[in-house]
């Protein structure tokens, strides 16, 4: 049984009072996070902060991206050690909009997950087409390619070891969303391609769905088969809404 996984991803938002007052309100419901895991992933300024405000209770944090390097003259990079330094237990790599704003190749992604999988973090690692793959009817094809770049380089044992997260882009940000089925869709898609290679690997991991989930949408969502859990943009930075999805994902 998968345990399910609610990661918040803030994006480059906050200040040191949304901050405490963000997690104030995600810890006044904590309690009923017993059946699921919930991470959020602040900007680097304000991890130490997290740190503190969250020690000792069931919410964990972690980076939004590192650097495939574990040291050096790498100006404005983030090692995975500097992250595991500030209690750090998962890390996105391959986010949308790091492949598309910053030029993220699948090979590079790849290296940042390897550098997180190294240090003992847990890698998120992105997937997912752009509107125009997906009305090219190329979604299949560009989320295996993103996938085979991980598991080329290191073997599909890997991937037990981290998570996936289905992200269209034609739905980060937009307010739309990708309907159930055709989140669903893929999913299966992914889990399928997996289990090509490994039936065990693919039966365990946690394939999140990171396209405008929220509270209205996560019920749905959550109750496909192959959905267990979301990365969540704009609805990490309210509590309530937030919280709502957790209740969703622990039903």
């Amino acid at each position: 049984m998968r345990k399910p996984l609610v990661a918040g991803n803030w994006k480059m938002n906050g200040s040191r009072s949304s901050v405490a007052k963000l997690l104030e309100g995600i810890k006044s419901g904590s309690d009923e996070f017993g059946a699921i895991e919930v991470v959020v992933c602040p900007p680097y300024p304000y991890i130490s902060q997290v740190e503190s405000l969250l020690d000792g209770s069931p919410v964990s944090w972690g980076g939004q991206d590192l650097s495939a390097e574990s040291s050096g003259a790498f100006t404005g990079e983030v090692a995975a050690s500097m992250l595991l330094d500030f209690g750090c237990k998962y890390v996105i790599v391959g986010h949308s909009e790091r492949r598309s704003l910053y030029a993220e190749s699948d090979q590079v992604v790849a290296a940042k997950y390897l550098a997180a999988l190294d240090s003992g973090l847990i890698p998120i690692l992105c997937v997912g087409e752009t509107l125009e793959e997906r009305e090219s009817g190329v979604t299949e094809q560009v989320v295996a390619r993103q996938l085979d770049a991980v598991i080329d380089t290191m073997g599909v044992g890997v991937l037990a070891k981290g998570v996936v997260a289905y992200e269209p882009v034609w739905a980060i940000g937009t307010g739309v969303t990708a309907t159930p089925e055709q989140a669903q869709d893929v999913h299966r898609f992914i889990r399928s391609r997996i289990a090509a290679q490994d039936a065990n690997v693919a039966a365990a991991l946690q394939i999140l769905y990171g396209g405008s989930m929220k509270a209205s949408n996560a019920h749905e969502l959550l109750g496909k088969p192959d959905i267990d859990g979301g990365l969540i943009g704009g609805a990490a930075l309210k509590s309530e809404e937030f919280l709502s999805i957790c209740k969703a994902a622990a039903e």
